[in-house]
C-alpha cells in the first residue's frame, strides 16, 4: 500500500489504458477494501488482456463464465459483466472525444484539484465533481460508477490531489 501511494496514488495520468486500468478497479474494489484490488493487480491484468479496452470489449459469454473460476480476480458476474460493458462505452467515449483522457479530464478543467486536508477525516467520500462525473458516466451507459467509486478513481489518478498537508 505505501509503494502503491508514494508512487502512483494521485499522480496525474493521462494514458488511456492506464485510466482504464483504474476504471476497472476502482468499480471491483466496490465493497471491498484497495488492499484487496492491488493484492490481485497482476491477476486482473491477465483476466482483462492487459487492461485493452478493445479486447475487454470483444469478452463473450463464455470468456466470462471462465472469469467466475480465476482466483486471481475478484470473481463476481456483475463486476465482470460490468467491466466488458465498461470497455464498450469507453470505446465509444474514445471515438466522441478522441481520447478517454481529453473526456475524463474536462471533468476538472484539465488540470488536478489540489485539495488541502490536514486529516484522513477531511477527506470527502464524494464531490459535486464526482457526483457530475458519475451521472454523465451513468448516462453513456458505464457501470459500477457511483459518485462515490468515481471520486476515488479521480483521487488514484491524479484528477484530485487529496494528500494530507502538514504544516
Amino acid at each position: 500500500m505505501i509503494r502503491y501511494h508514494d508512487r502512483e496514488w494521485g499522480r496525474p495520468v493521462h494514458h488511456d489504458r492506464q485510466l482504464f486500468e483504474m476504471l476497472l478497479l476502482e468499480g471491483a474494489q466496490a465493497g471491498l477494501t484497495w488492499d484487496t484490488i492491488l493484492r490481485r493487480r497482476e491477476g486482473y491484468r491477465k483476466a482483462f488482456a492487459g487492461f485493452d479496452p478493445a479486447k475487454v470489449a470483444t469478452f463473450t459469454a463464455n470468456r466470462k463464465k471462465q472469469l467466475l473460476n480465476d482466483p486471481g480476480i475478484i470473481r463476481n458476474r456483475l463486476k465482470i459483466d460490468a467491466a466488458v460493458t465498461n470497455a464498450q462505452a469507453f470505446l465509444a467515449v474514445q471515438k466522441e472525444f478522441g481520447s478517454f483522457d481529453r473526456y475524463v479530464w474536462q471533468f476538472v478543467d484539465g488540470k488536478p484539484i489540489r485539495n488541502y486536508r490536514r486529516t484522513m477525516a477531511d477527506v470527502p467520500a464524494t464531490s459535486p465533481k464526482s457526483d457530475t462525473l458519475s451521472k454523465d458516466l451513468k448516462k453513456r451507459g458505464f457501470r459500477f460508477v457511483g459518485s462515490t467509486i468515481v471520486y476515488a478513481f479521480m483521487q488514484a489518478v491524479g484528477m484530485v490531489d487529496d494528500h494530507l498537508s502538514i504544516a
